[in-house]
């Protein structure tokens, strides 16, 4: 199984920008799909983007697509979150995830990392 820690959170005013990252370790982490989720104050865990083992392939949730991107470092076994044009709503717990399947479910993905905090301030 992947084990995963998150990084790069922070307290960021809405517009700016912020650059997650995701470490795993284990040798099998160019074979997984990878996923950014995040589960703001009192809700559930919502996805928020994910990536083929490969990087070719990309998706992302309507509420971030045009301001996020997702992307791999294989020889690093990182996956990485370009936040851009942060908004209120962005605020929350971002875990990262691994599936084994593209294009994953929501429910395919395990081996949650402890999550990172990103706040958006006015």
């Amino acid at each position: 199984q992947v084990q995963l820690v998150e990084s790069g959170g922070g307290l960021v005013q809405a517009g700016g920008s912020l650059r997650l990252s995701c470490v795993a370790s284990g040798r099998t982490f160019d074979w997984n799909t990878m996923g950014w989720f995040r589960q703001p104050p009192g809700t559930e865990r919502e996805f928020v983007a994910a990536v083929s083992s490969s990087g070719v392939f990309t998706s992302y949730a309507d509420s971030v697509k045009g301001r996020f991107t997702i992307s791999r470092d294989n020889a690093k076994n990182t996956v990485f979150l370009q936040m851009n044009s942060l908004k209120l709503e962005d605020t929350a717990k971002y875990y990262c995830g691994s599936a084994g399947r593209w294009p994953p479910r929501s429910s395919d993905f395990n081996s949650w990392g402890q999550g990172t905090q990103v706040t958006v301030s006015p």
